[in-house]
């Protein structure tokens, strides 16, 4: 982990298309400002973690939990 001092004001790059600047500074808090490509997703870390968890979730269902869902909706496939 790279751990760095910055004034209000100053920027870190990472790359060439990541800037990171100190905004403002309120008692313990730190206000970033993010300059990012737009298809770059930003997250905060408590948000990227529930999104992670969500994802797995999703991915550990199977056809038959699928199937069940299908069945309790009474959408069979039959007409």
């Amino acid at each position: 982990m790279l751990v760095l001092t910055r004034k209000m004001g100053e920027v870190v790059t990472i790359g060439d298309s990541i800037r990171i600047k100190v905004v403002e500074m309120k008692g313990n808090q730190v206000r970033l400002g993010i300059e990012a490509p737009n298809d770059m997703r930003i997250y905060r870390e408590e948000i990227y973690l529930k999104v992670q968890r969500e994802n797995q979730i999703a991915a550990s269902w199977s056809l038959a939990d699928l199937e069940k869902a299908v069945t309790c909706l009474g959408a069979d496939g039959k007409e």
